[in-house]
């Protein structure tokens, strides 16, 4: 396991308690002292918060205490945004942007979400049914209008998907093309 302790560097943090009174309000400042507090170390998968006076092992799958942890560090420690990002292989514009969602949301804001499409696609079975009717229906009838007739009998859907669909089952329209060179005639060949 890598050792990112330094030497004689100390930890500050100034915590102000207010306390209402019956008479009016008290207001009590506690400055401890701690001694590399917050030390985020990587050895592979596993993660550890070292201390002062101990360890604290993080899980595997805990992807929020590991970056409230690297916030910690590049905002509490001095370690700064790209150095912090770069233990969990993150880049300055992830760190920033996940220090923006904890100032918004809060610890629940690191939680990692699902990428890719959030909701059901609209190229349902039903629709690839429609837009593969449509079009031999009409074969010349564009993907625009397909769309169109689409959304006008409630199937809400874009042209681009249509487009897709039509390339998908290869439904595209063919174009003929005449062999260069020497015409044949329909006479000559029966002689």
């Amino acid at each position: 396991m890598r050792n990112t302790a330094r030497a004689g560097r100390q930890c500050t943090a100034i915590i102000y308690l207010t306390i209402p009174l019956h008479y009016g309000t008290f207001r009590a400042e506690v400055n401890p002292t701690m001694e590399e507090a917050g030390m985020l170390e990587i050895d592979g998968d596993a993660a550890v918060l070292r201390g002062a006076n101990g360890v604290l092992r993080l899980r595997d799958d805990d992807e929020v205490a590991r970056r409230l942890a690297m916030l910690f560090e590049g905002e509490c420690e001095g370690l700064g945004p790209t150095a912090a990002a770069r233990k969990l292989g993150l880049t300055k514009q992830r760190y920033s942007q996940l220090l923006h969602l904890f100032e918004q949301h809060g610890a629940a804001g690191l939680e990692p979400h699902k990428r890719g499409p959030k909701g059901p696609s609209k190229r349902t079975e039903a629709v690839m049914r429609q837009i593969i009717r449509y079009r031999f229906l009409d074969p010349d009838a564009s993907p625009d209008v397909i769309a169109q007739k689409l959304r006008q009998n409630g199937w809400p859907i874009a042209q681009r998907s249509v487009e897709r669909v039509i390339a998908e089952f290869g439904l595209q329209k063919k174009t003929l093309r005449l062999p260069t060179g020497r015409r044949v005639c329909k006479h000559a060949a029966l002689e």
